[in-house]
């Protein structure tokens, strides 16, 4: 849209929260008044009612706690509106005063100049896969936390495992037959294991119910291709996908990586480069499984069972483009750690060039 219509329309700046919204008014004459409407459907239709013709509305709010439903009641209302990135929003360094009236003027004024970056907004079937991806991440969490707890009870009255590694049938059969004389030791071990074991027939529900939508349209194919890469199972497969929903929105592989966070922070000036810390900037259950899986490629290349299984549903070319990728991320996995110290800064390395390819794949 040119900036000629873009100053022809009314626009809304909202600063929303759980109660209460408050409504920059930008006119075309550059008159700027704010109102302030309780957070509901009913207020907001009285509120889009009372401003005329929709159609010469623009709304924009933050991305945040409070969803998607008011972007897509305004929408229903015929007024565009972009949900925008609040880590993206322009703030000068010296404004040190934060009030809802100051924000959602603000938000006016950077709207109708285009100096907002509108993030997607997922479909309502979009939103509900991924939030059951997310939740069997919070379960993830959960289990590892009290299986944390429980190891460190354990330790704190000298029960040590040193026979492998932990949560293995080994182990678990270790865990059955530890024995406290003590009542009350007694009972906090049975609260500790009975939380674990909770915990995980919990997160094995949750993956039953995620396992059935790795077939269904419209996640099968995507599902199917990002399956064949190595480090990549069904679930995070699925997490991928309904996270990202549309890859082409990325024009190139290095906008995608810093969609995701991986990409280096930077603070150059004149003469002097510097170059930090990956930005964790963006999407963090994207990261998060990309970080998860490039621990798979520690290894030399090879194709095990689970991906033979995979590929076998997709063409030729995923196959030789998810071969190609294991070749390049093992040998980097295995020069990095010859130099690094730190796993973790190799991982988080393979996990920007997996990126790269999966963006590659699902572009393709």
């Amino acid at each position: 849209m040119s900036s000629l219509s873009q100053r022809s329309l009314v626009h809304l700046g909202m600063d929303v929260h759980k109660d209460s919204i408050s409504i920059g008014i930008l006119r075309p004459d550059d008159s700027l008044d704010v109102e302030k409407i309780f957070h509901d459907e009913e207020s907001v239709r009285r509120f889009i009612a009372r401003m005329g013709d929709p159609r010469q509305l623009a709304a924009c709010y933050e991305a945040g706690p409070t969803g998607y439903e008011l972007d897509r009641l305004l929408k229903r209302l015929q007024v565009r509106c972009d949900v925008v990135a609040p880590s993206l929003i322009p703030k000068a360094p010296g404004d040190r005063v934060k009030t809802d009236r100051r924000d959602c003027r603000r938000l006016a004024r950077l709207h109708r100049a285009g100096e907002l970056t509108a993030i997607r907004v997922p479909s309502p079937e979009e939103e509900a896969v991924r939030d059951l991806c997310r939740a069997r991440g919070d379960v993830v969490i959960d289990l590892d936390r009290a299986r944390r707890r429980l190891g460190a009870f354990l330790l704190r009255h000298g029960r040590v495992w040193r026979g492998g590694s932990n949560w293995t049938l080994k182990h678990e059969d270790w865990l059955l037959g530890l024995r406290f004389d003590d009542p009350a030791l007694a009972s906090t071990y049975t609260h500790y294991r009975s939380i674990v074991e909770e915990r995980r027939l919990r997160l094995q529900a949750l993956e039953a119910d995620l396992l059935l939508y790795c077939e269904k349209d419209p996640y099968a194919e995507g599902v199917h291709r990002l399956c064949c890469y190595r480090g990549v199972d069904s679930i995070g497969a699925l997490t991928l996908v309904s996270e990202v929903c549309d890859w082409r929105r990325f024009a190139k592989a290095s906008s995608f990586m810093s969609f995701v966070g991986l990409v280096p922070s930077e603070h150059s000036s004149g003469e002097r480069t510097y170059r930090g810390h990956v930005t964790k900037a963006g999407n963090e259950h994207v990261r998060t499984q990309l970080v998860e899986s490039a621990w798979a490629y520690q290894s030399g290349p090879y194709v095990g069972t689970r991906i033979r299984r995979a590929q076998e549903q997709c063409p030729p070319a995923t196959r030789q483009r998810a071969w190609a990728a294991q070749v390049r991320l093992c040998g980097r996995f295995r020069r990095l750690a010859a130099r690094k110290n730190v796993k973790t800064v190799v991982a988080t390395a393979v996990a920007r060039e997996l990126a790269g390819f999966l963006w590659g794949e699902m572009t393709a």
